[in-house]
């Protein structure tokens, strides 16, 4: 699931910080505890968060343990002054805890710097009925191609965005923007809480007040192996095989696009972010531009970055657009991005040339951030 994101939602009935532990032991114990009688006695109820002892965001890696007075509980161990994000699922992003109003909670966020015990209240659970009450809609025009797969990846529906004028100006053709999370850029009703990154709005008016070149955009949907598929692995290689092997040539054949590297692009945050990077990096000959939002480029260890600084061929003739907030998560991320730009300079990238850079202290983690900045990047990518 997308890095999930947003202020807590869920009721925290009661947190218990117990004093610090005597000696200098450099790991704090983390007791999570879940009360929910509606959970069905087939079930199990998961914790999905941001650090891969909380199963970096998969919603079914890591089990709480129901105790013998039917309460959930997880014991982890993290050094002092880690911060924590995660959810509830019960196994999959389609059955996640739902806040105390029924609607979808942001993340449970947490600073862990001593011994401490949370205890969660959860009275209701997604199911097939849930209806998210969302504020917005899609502007413009999109069509949906279903459940497409590639080699080794689970399916996955792709939406297309497209510009104000592709009806009427049938000669034209246009440019393409590749963007990971699909569900969550263009319609409220998909997007992961009911907050999308209004990337419809945000181009239509670009477009229309002649800032950026008229483009398609692609949305391509995530699955539950997002990040795997989201990063440098066997499955993170065969989605990049999906998207130039797969996905280009349906969308060269079925829209009027110029699929030439020189009007093709790709976008996305956080892993997504990650995943677009590695794109323009590895696929050179199909990508000339990557907008990395909040990108995880501390992930797996560093290794984009180490791939950055081992690079001795010719130059990849590609522009890279990174960006970054300073709250929560994005404080945890900064460094990627900081040794990210060091290593691009060091093979020759030029802020103001094929490189950009945008901080925003203020910003969190989420969709409403990204929507606020995301003219950034495509400006950069297609102004004019």
């Amino acid at each position: 699931m997308h890095s999930q994101h947003h202020t807590n939602g869920i009721l925290l009935i009661l947190l218990l910080i117990a004093a610090a532990c005597a000696g200098d032991s450099n790991q704090k114990e983390l007791v999570i505890q879940v009360i929910s009688p509606s959970v069905p006695d087939s079930a199990t109820v998961y914790i999905a968060g941001s650090d891969s002892a909380l199963g970096t965001w998969h919603p079914a890696n890591i089990a709480l343990a129901r105790q013998p007075d039917g309460i959930w509980e997880k014991r982890l161990y993290f050094p002092p002054g880690t911060e924590l994000q995660f959810k509830f699922t019960l196994g999959d992003w389609s059955r996640e805890a739902l806040a105390a109003d029924s609607t979808l909670p942001g993340n449970h966020v947490l600073t862990l710097r001593n011994d401490t015990t949370v205890i969660y209240q959860i009275d209701a659970w997604r199911d097939e009925h849930f209806r998210q009450r969302v504020q917005g809609q899609i502007t413009g025009t999109v069509r949906y191609h279903r459940q497409l797969a590639g080699d080794g990846l689970k399916p996955r529906d792709v939406i297309v965005w497209l510009p104000p004028d592709y009806e009427t100006a049938l000669q034209r053709r246009y440019p393409v923007l590749y963007m990971h999370d699909g569900q969550n850029i263009i319609d409220p009703q998909t997007s992961a809480f009911g907050h999308d990154w209004r990337v419809d709005e945000v181009a239509d008016s670009l477009i229309r007040a002649g800032e950026i070149k008229p483009l398609i955009v692609v949305g391509i949907y995530n699955t539950p192996d997002r990040s795997l598929e989201y990063s440098d692995t066997t499955l993170g290689r065969a989605y990049m095989a999906f998207l130039t092997g797969t996905l280009k040539p349906l969308i060269d054949r079925s829209y009027r696009t110029r699929p030439e590297r020189e009007h093709t692009a790709t976008m996305g945050s956080s892993m997504g972010g990650l995943i677009a990077f590695l794109l323009a990096w590895q696929h050179p000959e199909t990508f000339s531009a990557a907008g990395c939002i909040s990108p995880a480029f501390i992930y797996q260890d560093w290794k984009s970055i180490r791939q950055v600084n081992g690079h001795r061929g010719a130059d990849k003739n590609i522009r890279i657009y990174i960006d970054n907030g300073g709250i929560g998560v994005e404080d945890t991320l900064q460094a990627g991005c900081d040794a990210m730009l060091k290593a691009l300079d060091t093979q020759g990238f030029k802020e103001g040339e094929n490189l950009q850079w945008f901080f925003d202290p203020r910003a969190e983690h989420n969709e409403p951030a990204w929507a606020r900045r995301v003219w950034r990047p495509l400006m950069f990518m297609f102004g004019k």
